[in-house]
């Protein structure tokens, strides 16, 4: 006789509380996620003191289990996920559906044809979506797991999809000078990295490319490099991401490129003393949803 298979209550990796946050006047606050293969990452600012709160980071479903299945289990035991009334939410989904084009060349109704100029869309589970980055005149089409997608405009109504990219680039510009020369931006997530490049806030450069080893990393970062003609002995390169000082991929990027540093946090923004623990080049793309309207 089998037996079905019961999904594990999500692995909580951190659970962090300001004391000065208030869950009975949730609109007072905005609801941050990012959803991926490295799992579910989800934040709370204050709306009013632009000031992060709150921060809860959950390990990636098992095999058996799913990502919506993991977000409809947190909507009934999470403080925060089981909240609805948000003054703003946000979720920004992690993959490699995704393409950038002008603003004023975008039109409602094409997402789905300018996505498949780049990526291989599925209409049986897959959704696309837009968001227009209106600081910068561009707009990205992507696309999200269909349950993801009905999920979160379930649970929050008024929420807004983003791609990871969005948050990243939004930013990024924010806390570049306008004219400044070009500079080279990585977010290493699990087995993928996002490699960005900007002349002052002018995107020249984005997109998301796998990897299984360091080498693989280290291929993809001095390809960019080389095909943009940047030098990775004189320009410089920022890290932000899922990886530790003493990390094989940050010793191979360390081996390979002379100007290497970590990312600080979106700028113009407050944290919690809460959150000193964690490593401040970790979570850009969540405080970054801060900044995408």
């Amino acid at each position: 006789m089998s037996t079905a298979t019961v999904p594990m209550s999500p692995v909580a990796l951190h659970r962090l509380r300001d004391e000065t946050l208030d869950l009975s006047t949730p609109a007072a606050y905005n609801l941050y996620l990012t959803a991926g293969t490295a799992g579910l990452r989800v934040g709370v600012a204050d709306a009013r003191r632009n000031k992060f709160v709150a921060l809860d980071e959950y390990a990636a479903p098992e095999a058996d289990s799913s990502l919506v299945q993991q977000l409809q289990m947190l909507s009934t035991e999470s403080d925060l996920l089981g909240l609805t009334g948000w003054n703003r939410v946000r979720l920004a989904v992690q993959n490699r559906a995704f393409t950038l084009l002008p603003a004023p060349l975008f039109r409602p109704g094409d997402e789905t044809a300018y996505l498949r100029l780049h990526h291989a869309f599925a209409p049986t589970h897959e959704s696309v979506h837009h968001y227009t980055h209106a600081g910068l005149d561009i707009s990205s089409v992507f696309a999200a797991d269909t349950r993801l997608a009905t999920w979160f405009a379930q649970q929050y109504p008024t929420g807004r999809l983003v791609h990871q990219t969005s948050a990243l680039l939004q930013g990024v510009a924010h806390q570049s000078e306008q004219g400044a020369g070009r500079r080279v931006y990585l977010s290493i997530g699990f087995q993928e990295v996002t490699i960005l490049v900007l002349r002052g806030k002018q995107p020249e450069f984005l997109n998301v490319f796998p990897f299984s080893t360091p080498e693989d990393l280290i291929y993809y970062t001095i390809l960019v490099m080389q095909e943009l003609q940047l030098n990775p002995d004189q320009d410089t390169v920022v890290v932000w991401g899922d990886l530790m000082h003493d990390s094989e991929l940050f010793t191979i990027l360390r081996k390979y490129i002379r100007n290497l540093r970590f990312g600080n946090r979106p700028f113009d923004l407050s944290y919690s003393y809460r959150l000193n623990d964690l490593f401040e080049y970790r979570y850009f793309e969540l405080y970054a949803l801060h900044l995408c309207e």
